[in-house]
């Protein structure tokens, strides 16, 4: 007669058969099953700390998954902001109405100056020097007690026509090379006036600066105007299309000036007399904002081009 398979497992492949217990006279009661157990002790508390302060943990409602599903209630990780992501954003927002640092009440000045300083001690890169990389790039201006630059804000506030556009740093950390720049807009055209200088290295955090030249950038033609062909006043209907042609001949004029003036180099003049040298000392710096003290205690903010920082 054939023996039959012996089967140590019962269907739901859950718990040993009850047979097998009778055939080894074994209390099942007695049976330990270590893989079943979970030393939930092994969990490091510290670890367990960390996350609760990088991540918030809430709960998926009815409402998300449908009034139709089925699916089991569930809980999705978010990641919270840093309290140096949180300062960076209230810094950029303290900076509103501010003109680049002109226009700032004494208060605004203090709460900026009070979140500069919580951030340098929080800096991420402590020897921006040996972190190139991150120095490289283009830097748009944001903020700055730099006295030097507030004639050349007041005037372009006080020029309806005129307006600046942005003041710049670029950086190359392949040449050790800084162009600064300032960018103006006026009616029908752009231009620019920069810097060329070297760097050098000097510490961790501190860089020597000696300006080479300057450079007057050819204007360049903006967009032409567009008219409606009526407009309401005060209740009246003004026909502009006979104003069209005449806008027309105006635009062709100037843009026949602006193109022979294009087609010119760039002015460049030489900057050698002993002022031409600065330095600059980075006490924050990541991959989006930067923190320069320079001569006098001077303070430059910055952020770094397509930064969402700089979005409004």
């Amino acid at each position: 007669m054939p023996l039959e398979p012996f089967v140590p497992w019962s269907a739901d492949l859950c718990h040993p058969s009850i047979a097998l217990f009778e055939e080894l006279k074994i209390d099942p009661q007695y049976i330990n099953f270590p893989v079943n157990r979970i030393n939930f002790s092994a969990l490091s508390n510290a670890k367990s700390t960390k996350l609760k302060q990088s991540f918030a943990v809430r709960a998926v409602s009815e409402d998300e998954w449908g009034p139709d599903s089925s699916a089991p209630s569930v809980a999705v990780v978010e990641e919270k902001p840093s309290e140096i992501d949180l300062l960076k954003k209230r810094l950029v927002d303290s900076f509103y109405g501010t003109n680049r640092g002109l226009s700032a009440s004494s208060e605004t000045r203090a709460e900026i100056v009070e979140l500069i300083t919580q951030l340098e001690a929080k800096n991420p890169t402590p020897a921006p020097t040996e972190a190139l990389p991150l120095l490289n790039g283009k830097w748009i201006l944001a903020y700055t007690t730099f006295s030097g630059l507030f004639p050349l804000l007041s005037r372009g506030a006080a020029l309806p026509l005129v307006k600046i556009e942005e003041i710049s740093q670029t950086i190359d950390s392949v040449n050790f090379t800084v162009q600064n720049s300032v960018l103006f807009s006026g009616p029908g055209a752009t231009t620019s006036i920069s810097t060329n200088a070297k760097f050098e290295v000097r510490s961790p955090k501190r860089v020597q600066i000696k300006f080479e030249e300057g450079v007057i950038g050819t204007p360049q033609l903006t967009d032409s105007i567009a008219l409606p062909d009526n407009v309401e006043f005060l209740g009246q209907k003004i026909d502009l299309s006979p104003f069209k042609s005449l806008l027309t001949s105006v635009e062709d004029t100037a843009s026949s000036v602006a193109k022979t003036i294009s087609s010119r180099p760039p002015l460049k003049f030489s900057l050698s007399n002993r002022n031409a040298e600065s330095w600059l000392l980075t006490t924050y710096l990541d991959d989006e904002l930067r923190i320069s003290r320079g001569d006098g205690g001077s303070i430059f903010v910055l952020i770094k081009a397509g930064s969402l920082l700089l979005s409004p």
